[in-house]
């Protein structure tokens, strides 16, 4: 443990030496305060994509956490576009996990009726029920499977995007989500830090 944060420690010592000095050798002048500020954006951008997973420890902290950080850092345009697009995503996945459910739910409720008339036909009789019977409910068992598998794919495929998207941004690179519906505009060309 002592090793890896000596390692780290020196990796970040060598990065500013090694920044500074290709920053003379080329004969710029960035200040001390741009080079932190922008990593002070990667940082922000960074965090409001990480934020959104929060929702699986806080209902609806998906939406407010990158908003909040958004909305205060709203004036930087890198934060502002990976604000922007950490929240389009986030709606993308409302959408489409609402289209999953959408799609089952008529299906849910015809089970919920066939389910019902199994167990009466269980009470009522001898306890005896047909194969048909639990051919008509594996149906619907195989249908909700489905959805499952959707819904667990959908959630990986949002861990991937998330960590990918906070990946590209504490790089200081502008990152597209793919599936993205863009519901909140851009309003400036996007520009990245690099």
């Amino acid at each position: 443990m002592l090793i890896t944060v000596l390692c780290v420690t020196h990796y970040y010592l060598l990065d500013i030496y090694l920044h500074r000095k290709t920053n003379k050798d080329m004969e710029t002048t960035f200040s001390t305060l741009s080079v932190t500020e922008e990593k002070n954006q990667r940082t922000t951008a960074s965090f409001i994509h990480l934020s959104t997973l929060l929702k699986y420890f806080f209902p609806f902290a998906n939406y407010i956490a990158p908003l909040l950080i958004w909305t205060f850092n709203k004036e930087k345009e890198f934060v502002n576009e990976h604000g922007r697009q950490a929240l389009n995503f986030q709606l993308s996945i409302l959408v489409y996990t609402l289209l999953i459910g959408l799609i089952c739910l008529p299906f849910a409720l015809i089970f919920a009726l066939d389910f019902i008339t199994l167990v009466q036909t269980v009470d009522a009789g001898n306890g005896y029920f047909s194969f048909s019977t639990i051919q008509n409910i594996s149906g619907y068992v195989l249908l909700f499977g489905i959805a499952i598998i959707l819904l667990i794919g959908l959630f990986v495929f949002e861990l991937y995007a998330v960590i990918n998207a906070a990946i590209h941004a504490n790089r200081g690179e502008l990152y597209q989500y793919p599936l993205c519906i863009p519901f909140i505009k851009t309003t400036s060309p996007k520009k990245s830090l690099k």
